[in-house]
């Protein structure tokens, strides 16, 4: 928590609005980088990973943690270092002028010269009885983080995309069969995860087929069903349930201020920056591909890196204006300033 007898400055060097691994990760960064960093938790504390049973494939803990776990070493880390935590929410952020302006549901007000954002993903949830209550307990949307403790486990997937059927083949490494529960009569995923799914003999498929609601006393031990079509209903056993109906980018602060692609993930390149100077993004509200802990710590790590490069070649030679796609140069050092910041924001 910020320590109220030391007073943040005027303009912040560097935000961070995110509280999962990669906005932990860039606090830690900046902060050995004596940039004295604020981190903006969110509402969400600690991503997705705070939902997770437990985290074995983060390297360095072969004993395993819980998710929750993890986001507090990696807090208690960052703070070490003089990242400074705020317990808060972003409302606003204000892009066309520089330093940038961000605004907080309990009335705060920043100014800050660079912005790293974290705000991450979202799974989309079933919105059925029992699906909140079993999370963590049966309900899972990771296979990857947790499927290893399905071992020998009868387990049920929803969705028929890419997602669900790929996740549904990781999870036959364990469990002893897995149905792929999808509401209409054919997947939507590639062909070629379509022909091995068919051809795995753990796989089964329940068609045209929803979800009513997921059934346990302390873990799950099954699932209600309707069949679309026919109406017919149904008790099916099974020890998990894995959800794959799509992620949702939490993106709510950045339409028309920053590009976003036609899923809503924040466009960034190599080099982690969005389309604005001094804004960069990372963790999955700009990954829809690898979507792991490990990857949004490296993603996180990098824009940080990019956000001091930033802030040195700021103070040498301007920023280079709101009208710069930061993207299509090789470096910040590339440009041209064309105001200053005494001219974009009156003292």
């Amino acid at each position: 928590m910020a320590d109220e007898k030391s007073p943040r400055p005027a303009v912040e060097e560097v935000m961070i609005i995110g509280s999962g691994p990669a906005g932990w990760t860039a606090g830690l960064y900046t902060a050995r980088a004596n940039l004295n960093p604020l981190l903006i938790t969110g509402n969400d504390y600690g991503g997705q990973v705070s939902i997770t049973y437990e985290v074995e494939n983060y390297p360095g803990f072969p004993e395993a943690l819980s998710g929750p776990e993890l986001v507090e070493k990696m807090k208690e880390q960052a703070e070490k270092f003089g990242l400074t935590v705020e317990y808060d929410h972003v409302s606003e952020i204000v892009t066309n002028q520089h330093p940038f302006v961000v605004r907080t549901v309990n009335g705060k007000e920043y100014k800050a010269k660079s912005l790293i954002l974290c705000t991450g993903a979202r799974p989309r949830f079933l919105q059925v009885p029992g699906e909140k209550e079993m999370t963590g307990k049966g309900v899972s949307y990771c296979a990857t983080c947790d499927g290893f403790f399905f071992r020998g486990k009868d387990l049920v997937v929803v969705g028929g995309g890419d997602s669900a059927v790929e996740e549904g083949l990781f999870l036959t490494k364990f469990a002893t069969k897995v149905r792929i529960i999808h509401r209409r009569d054919e997947l939507r995923a590639s062909k070629i995860l379509q022909d091995r799914a068919y051809a795995n003999d753990k796989i089964e498929f329940v068609w045209n087929t929803v979800v009513s609601s997921i059934n346990g006393n302390g873990s799950v031990q099954g699932i209600s069903t309707k069949n679309v079509v026919t109406g017919e209903e149904q008790e099916l056993k099974t020890d998990g349930v894995f959800v794959y109906v799509g992620h949702l980018p939490n993106n709510d602060l950045y339409h028309g201020k920053l590009h976003l692609d036609e899923d809503g993930h924040l466009i960034t390149d190599k080099k982690l920056r969005t389309n604005v100077p001094g804004i960069f993004a990372a963790g999955e509200i700009q990954d829809k591909v690898f979507k792991q802990v490990a990857t949004s710590v490296g993603q996180g790590c990098a824009a940080a890196m990019q956000t001091e490069k930033f802030l040195a070649e700021l103070e040498s030679e301007g920023y280079p204006g709101v009208d710069v796609d930061a993207r299509e140069f090789p470096s910040y050092g590339a440009f041209v300033p064309q105001v200053t910041e005494k001219e974009l924001v009156p003292a």
